[in-house]
């Protein structure tokens, strides 16, 4: 029997990729005259890549990361102008509107109703919680879990402790590498509903022929594949 589901924030409750990637596509007209697209998307990367165990994941660190990348591509004599614009650039991230992707209202709505909802997200903890609250979701969750990394621990401290254990819990989000495959790790259940983009560091190869993993079109199908678990 299923008594817990938890729910991955971004890209699942509501977009948050596209607006990196149109960030990211104006730090590349910033640096047009010093590299070409390809070569600053591959050292913004490695450079996200190697800060991650400083920053963490969110606009914060990613806007710190344009700035290290900015710098070590000029060799340190980046034009104060391109830190100002990749400055406010990061600034405009963090006070976009947020609004829930389609379907997502009523099913959460309607998953409320019959199971514990807990919120397992990644990211910056103060950014997170602004965008929860500014969603209008937030009184459906039982409990809110901003964590560092999703691994299989993660997932089985956060069953416990807000539910009955990943044997009785459902995980559901965008990500392969971070809600499925280490949910289904802990002994959840894990439902991937995809979204058209996908970060590079986020990327693996769905378990089609896992028994307790769907792969679902829309998160309106949900409560449905929950109920016929149960």
């Amino acid at each position: 029997m299923i008594t817990t589901v938890g729910l991955d924030a971004d890209d699942t409750l509501w977009h948050n990729e596209s607006l990196f990637r149109l960030t990211q596509q104006r730090f590349f007209d910033l640096l047009a005259d010093v590299a070409g697209p390809e070569m600053l998307e591959q050292r913004l990367a490695e450079v996200e890549k190697r800060n991650l165990r400083l920053y963490g994941y969110g606009v914060k660190g990613f806007t710190l990361s344009m700035i290290e990348t900015a710098m070590e591509l000029t060799g340190g004599e980046a034009p104060p102008r391109i830190i100002r614009e990749i400055l406010a650039a990061g600034r405009e991230m963090l006070s976009e509107p947020v609004e829930p992707l389609p379907g997502v209202d009523q099913a959460l709505a309607q998953l409320s109703e019959r199971y514990r909802l807990v919120l397992i997200t990644k990211g910056d903890l103060l950014h997170q919680e602004q965008k929860l609250a500014a969603s209008g979701l937030g009184d459906l969750f039982v409990a809110v879990e901003i964590v560092s990394e999703k691994d299989a621990s993660t997932y089985s401290r956060v069953f416990a402790r807000h539910g009955t254990g990943p044997a009785e819990a459902v995980m559901c989000g965008n990500s392969v590498r971070s809600d499925i495959l280490p949910a289904l790790e802990a002994g959840a259940w894990a439902a991937h509903v995809p979204y058209p983009l996908v970060w590079s560091h986020e990327m693996a190869d769905a378990p089609l022929d896992h028994p307790r993993f769907a792969e679902l079109s829309n998160i309106s199908e949900l409560p449905g594949w929950i109920e016929g678990i149960s």
